[in-house]
Order: structure tokens, then sequence, then C-alpha cells
């Protein structure tokens, strides 16, 4: 088996123009399903590319490079819309993984389970994509991963960054994740959602789903029907939804039925935790 560690990018893209890699960023999938076993495919180690590490803000987005990983998302200075993926981090796994697990990673492993699924959805993030020969593109999130493991990336491409437009960094937002214990859990159900306010009017409104999909879902029904109401309507709307969007299995963590009753319930969660603080929720600090 081929190893190698570009220390530039264009080196990397010529590698995965040659013939097909393995990219190696985090690990934390990826040894893990060694199990005891040796390398059974080329590896291609990014972890020399320093550009696909960080986070940078433009005019017209925030780019969070490929390479970042979940302990640096929780340490960045960001605006209250990037809470939910503040949160969301604190989820995977423990902080080992979160110092080592790549955002990235993350979508590229295309879990139904991903933590970070739900929050870059409701922050309508794009995944840039580059290649030798094709250059660079960008692909709605929602459009690149299309399944159980399974992506929409292209012979030759690497995913070198996710970016989130300005115009979904708008309000507050939350994330709630429904497992069997508290920490280091897969989800059996998880909720982000992001809100803007005008008064105690709803402007503006994402929300997305996780676990209860073969892939994490916008609940865009229930985002139109929040819009130009009260905050003190939620419940209500959020009880009133039948959360069609969803397509939750049965399998050891939960029964379908049991997914789509949290879900409600946490999608409700999430949303009132965006929309009021927690002084005005009466939780103590």
């Amino acid at each position: 088996m081929d190893y190698a560690r570009p220390t530039e990018l264009e080196e990397a893209l010529l590698l995965l123009k040659q013939k097909p890699w393995t990219v190696l960023a985090g690990g934390t999938d990826f040894y893990p399903a060694l199990g005891a076993g040796p390398l059974k495919q080329d590896v291609l180690d990014i972890n020399g590319l320093p550009e696909l590490a960080g986070i940078t803000e433009t005019d017209d987005h925030v780019a969070i490079g490929a390479r970042t990983s979940w302990t640096e998302i929780i340490r960045h200075p960001l605006p209250p819309a990037f809470d939910m993926l503040k949160q969301a981090a604190r989820e995977v796994g423990s902080i080992q993984i979160q110092n080592r697990g790549t955002v990235a990673g993350n979508l590229c492993n295309a879990s139904p389970a991903a933590d970070g699924m739900p929050p870059l959805l409701a922050l309508d993030a794009r995944v840039e994509l580059r290649s030798a020969d094709e250059g660079q593109r960008l692909v709605r999130l929602s459009e690149f991963v299309l399944g159980n493991r399974k992506t929409a990336l292209r012979p030759g491409e690497l995913v070198t960054a996710v970016h989130v437009p300005r115009h979904a960094t708008a309000g507050r937002s939350s994330f709630v994740k429904l497992g069997s214990r508290r920490y280091l859990v897969i989800s059996i159900a998880m909720a982000a959602a992001r809100i803007a306010l005008e008064g105690e009017r709803i402007v503006e409104a994402a929300v997305a789903v996780g676990s209860c999909s073969a892939v994490a879902q916008r609940i865009e029904g229930l985002e139109q029907a929040l819009i130009g109401r009260y905050i003190s309507n939620i419940s209500e709307l959020v009880a009133d939804y039948p959360l069609s969007e969803l397509s939750p299995i049965d399998d050891v963590r939960g029964s379908a039925e049991y997914r789509r009753l949290g879900a409600r319930e946490i999608v409700e969660r999430a949303l009132l935790q965006a929309a009021f603080t927690d002084a005005e929720r009466g939780v103590a600090a």
C-alpha cells in the first residue's frame, strides 16, 4: 500500500488525479475501522496542508477549513448563529476525539448520525471541492451527502472547506441531542434550530433533524410555518406539524415511532432555546 503526505494542496490534487486514495485527516473513523488489521488501501494524509486548517471570514461567508477540528470550532469566536455548531462539537465523542476529529471528515463519513450535519444544514452550508482538472466548485451540503456513506465527491476531488454564507449567520441558535445516556453516545435523534427575530416575531427560521432519515433533513415546512409568527407560538406550531420530511427506522437504539416522538420534542426544545435567553427561560446561570 502507498502512503503520501503532501505539503502543498496542488501536490495533493495531482496525487488524487493519478489514482484513488483514502484521504486521512483526523483519523477518528479511519483507525477504528482498521481494527487490528493492516492498511488495505492507499492513504493520502492531508495533515501536512496548513491551508486546510482554521476558520476565516470574508464579506460573503465564513470558511471552515477541511482540517479544522471540533475543538477549534468550540474555541473560535463566532456569532450566536453558530452556537448550535459549537454545541454539536461538544457532543462529538470524547475531548480527545474533538481535538482530532475534523469537520470535513464528519461530513465525508456520511453517517446518518453525524453530529455536524444538522447545524451545518441550518447554516445553509456549502461544501468546497477542488480537483486538479476541474478546479473549485461549491455544492450545497444538502446535495453533498446523498445517503448512508454516500457523497457527491467525484474521482480526484478533495473537500477543502465548508462555507457558511453571511445571510445564514443572523439570529440565535441551539442544538439538542437525544441519546441513551448523556455523553459519548451515538444519537437516537438530534435537532438544530436557528431563528432571527424582530421583537418577538420570527423573521427567519432554519430547522434540521438528524438520525431520523438516511440523511439529515431540513424541516422546510415548519420553517415556513414559523416565519411571521411570535415566539409564544412555537410549541403550538411544532405540535401541529407532521414532520413528514423524516423517515426514521427501527434499530438497536430506538424504534421509528420513538425517534419520531423524540424528534418533535427536541425540535421544540431547540427552537425555544434559540428564541429565549437562559434568563428569559428562567434557567440559572
